[in-house]
């Protein structure tokens, strides 16, 4: 699975094909020794090869020596990165990045792979680096010079991958669309038409090991390496957890997003020394590694030695392979991350998800991949900012209809007591959402002066920080100087050590706090005014 695979996102990554397999060797062993996964393999992928073209083409031209010694050392930077955030235990900040952020990118960086091989499949000249619409453009006007013979071996490759997916799915599609590719670019190289075009091949691979490799240190390459490599290093993180998460679910096993981190990093790491670019989790040969019923990390290990016996005994034959053939393969590849289950669902399920996933989606389209990437980690933390700035409030009265009087929502227009307001309160009364509920506290105030006390449900209130006690503080002292009281029921131990801490103890009296709603009913009746 990994050999079609390396060398079509090497070729992707603007790079020699050789690199992917080197990405798929070292750094598969390093991450699957150190990372938390049984069935996690590591490698080279498509959204990180993307992001290397499109951050390196701006520093060199992709191919040349300059260009691969840069990418050398943004893997160096990368694995240090990772590595730096594991060991800080910082694997819980991947949870704040929205799926919706990630099918959105994911689909983005599809149609970008898709826009980067026209030139490839269908022969039109295009400029390397070119921007999505800009390609788009030039292959719209270019339409007249698309070569036919490129063409038919690309569209060769397209039928027999897909024709292998369906009908043979125990074989992996990409060596049979390859073979398809390489057999056809060989028959129309070997009896092609006078004045009819040569097809492209990649060239023979070298047959050799990973050489050993030294990043570039100096700080001006570091420096314009910087937003790349933390890009490159965020998006590597999220595609290994949540794939190793993903197959955690299967297999039953508790995945330890630190030590995952601390893996992914040493791979790279190490990989910068052995000719590797970043590499992260792969979901195709992870998913393969755990249908064929691996039980240990070592499944990895034996597959990367693998690959070493195979690239010696294979390597020459990549000389026929067509640049067409690859190219049809990347847009198999890229026809794959298409979620377009996922995409309807979040479209349905939510208006604010689906403008988010169509605006990262437009992000990675028309910005510099890095900064579509900290873009949408950067709209994560907002959409969750904003849901938790607003804890749902909830007005409560005792059911009439029920015999224990158990309490429910009050309805529109419904009667509640004149004199005490009952209120849940849905979420944690932090800095971010002090305003809505003073917003809420001041209306209601507006609207029943009368109703001078008002009873908090807490046990939804996760926790209650500096800000949110001296709201509370404020509204206590506020309806005590109008003959009334704030009190509490259920309140969580961390909120109780808050309000009745220290700091804030003098404004909260412990007959503020009610352990049961009874309690709290009937002690706050006796205050009530019988006039």
């Amino acid at each position: 699975v990994v050999l079609p695979q390396a060398i079509a996102f090497a070729t992707l990554a603007g790079l020699p094909p050789q690199y992917g397999l080197y990405a798929a060797m070292v750094p598969a062993v390093i991450a699957a020794l150190w990372g938390s996964s049984w069935h996690l393999v590591s490698g080279p992928t498509n959204a990180i090869s993307l992001v290397v073209f499109a951050t390196m083409t701006q520093l060199a031209e992709p191919g040349s020596a300059k260009y691969i010694s840069l990418v050398l050392m943004l893997t160096f930077l990368v694995g240090a990165t990772q590595l730096v955030a594991g060991l800080a235990r910082l694997g819980v900040l991947v949870n704040f990045i929205s799926h919706t952020v990630v099918v959105g990118f994911t689909a983005g960086a599809a149609l970008l792979i898709i826009a980067s091989q026209l030139s490839n499949f269908f022969g039109v000249p295009i400029a390397a680096g070119s921007s999505f619409f800009a390609t788009l453009h030039v292959f719209a006007a270019g339409a007249d010079e698309i070569q036919t013979t490129t063409l038919l071996v690309g569209v060769i490759t397209l039928a027999a991958g897909i024709a292998a997916r369906r009908w043979l799915p125990r074989v992996p599609y990409m060596i049979v669309a390859m073979v398809a590719g390489a057999l056809a670019g060989y028959a129309i190289n070997r009896w092609h038409l006078p004045g009819s075009v040569t097809i492209r091949v990649l060239g023979a691979l070298p047959a050799a090991l990973p050489a050993l490799s030294l990043p570039q240190f100096s700080f001006d390459t570091m420096r314009a390496l910087g937003s790349a490599a933390i890009a490159v290093s965020v998006l590597g993180l999220v595609e290994a957890v949540s794939i190793a998460r993903s197959i955690a679910l299967k297999s039953g096993q508790r995945i330890d997003g630190n030590q995952e981190f601390v893996g992914q990093g040493l791979s790279n790491l190490a990989g910068s020394f052995f000719s590797a670019y970043p590499s992260s989790g792969s979901f195709n040969r992870s998913g393969a590694n755990y249908e064929a019923g691996a039980r240990t990390p070592l499944a990895a290990v034996f597959s990367a030695a693998f690959l070493i016996l195979i690239v010696l005994a294979v390597a020459p034959l990549a000389a026929f392979i067509p640049v067409a053939s690859m190219a049809g393969i990347l847009l198999l590849v890229a026809w794959g991350l298409f979620d377009f289950h996922q995409m309807r669902t979040i479209v349905r399920a939510s208006r604010a998800e689906g403008a988010l996933l169509a605006v990262t989606l437009f992000a990675t389209l028309t910005l510099h991949l890095e900064i579509a990437i900290l873009f949408g980690i950067v709209l994560s933390l907002l959409l969750y900012l904003n849901r938790t700035s607003r804890p749902a409030l909830r007005s409560i009265i005792p059911d009439s209809g029920s015999p224990t009087r158990k309490f429910r929502e009050r309805r529109p227009g419904e009667a509640e007591c004149p004199q005490l307001r009952l209120l849940r309160v849905e979420g944690s009364l932090y800095f971010g959402a002090v305003d809505h509920v003073a917003d809420y506290l001041h209306q209601i105030e507006e609207r029943r002066a009368v109703q001078k006390h008002l009873l908090v449900l807490a046990k939804s209130m996760n926790f209650v920080d500096v800000a949110g006690a001296e709201l509370l503080a404020r509204e206590a002292r506020r309806r005590r100087e109008r003959g009334g009281g704030l009190y509490f029921h259920g309140l969580r131990d961390s909120a109780a050590k808050m309000l009745h801490g220290p700091a804030f103890g003098s404004e909260f009296s412990a007959a503020s706090s009610f352990a049961t709603k009874g309690a709290a009913i009937a002690g706050i009746f006796a205050r009530l005014d019988r006039s």
